[in-house]
């Protein structure tokens, strides 16, 4: 911290306290997806546990059809039309991105191996389109007999 002249002291913000608040659930993407799969009389849960995977969770899950649903920022994730990396530190910046995207790769084949289907929708993607997909990746699932 660092004193004015008056006695008043400015706090300070390290990066590390600014990444700390970044949101990691109930985006504002997310929480718009969700809005409209209520409204459309779905039923879900939220940050459910990805199986096998410790301190993993699935955004949207429908577990008695088992689909998993992902709203991923295009930053953080690295979308080919708006994940744009950093000038300052960039090779930081891109293996934090690409160790992002492994994981979301491993996390993909760990809930098809526990017989998951999952659905990745990027946060640019409008609510409305957003939950066209989650309805229609639920009734390709309903009529393979998955409920």
């Amino acid at each position: 911290m660092r004193r004015g002249g008056d006695g008043w002291v400015a706090p300070t913000t390290t990066k590390s306290d600014e990444m700390r608040r970044v949101r990691t659930a109930g985006t504002g993407p997310e929480a718009l997806l969700r809005s409209r799969l209520h409204r459309s009389g779905l039923r879900y849960r939220v940050t459910h546990p990805v199986p096998g995977k410790p301190r993993r969770s699935i955004d949207i899950a429908f577990t008695r059809r088992r689909l998993a649903v992902f709203v991923d920022g295009c930053f953080w994730h690295g979308c080919p039309i708006h994940g744009a990396l950093p000038r300052t530190n960039a090779a930081f910046w891109k293996a934090k991105i690409d160790g992002n995207r492994e994981r979301d790769r491993d996390t993909d084949l760990a809930l098809a191996a526990a017989g998951w289907r999952v659905l990745r929708i990027w946060e640019h993607t409008g609510p409305d389109e957003a939950a066209g997909m989650v309805l229609s990746a639920l009734g390709d699932l309903a009529s393979r007999g998955g409920e």
